[in-house]
């Protein structure tokens, strides 16, 4: 089983549970799709967009849950990212887990990855 995971705010996840679904952050809803990263993609994607944030989570999906509304699509790099066309039904969530940020602003991940 492939996990993906998106890291949101913890305000976003609460908004998500009360409705069902998440339907994206602001930049997802200006993309038009929910970006996803694999594992060995997580610490730059922390880096790049959510450096010094706290309060984060860090959401565990299954790509097989997801159907054919998942996507993979060249992005940063050149490297293929799973992309959402669609809104995230929080039953399909394997793991909602706190994303620790440390004291330089960078965000520790160890324990969170299998």
């Amino acid at each position: 089983m492939t996990l993906i995971y998106k890291i949101l705010s913890a305000d976003l996840w609460r908004q998500a549970e009360a409705s069902g679904e998440f339907r994206g952050a602001p930049v997802d809803l200006a993309d038009g799709f929910i970006h996803f990263s694999f594992a060995g993609q997580l610490a730059e994607t922390a880096q790049k967009h959510f450096f010094g944030q706290k309060d984060l989570l860090l959401l565990s999906v299954a790509e097989a849950d997801l159907g054919p509304a998942l996507k993979h699509e060249v992005s940063r790099g050149g490297a293929l990212f799973p992309h959402l066309y669609g809104p995230l039904p929080v039953t399909k969530v394997r793991r909602v887990a706190a994303l620790p940020a440390r004291s330089d602003g960078s965000h520790d991940f160890r324990d969170l990855l299998p």
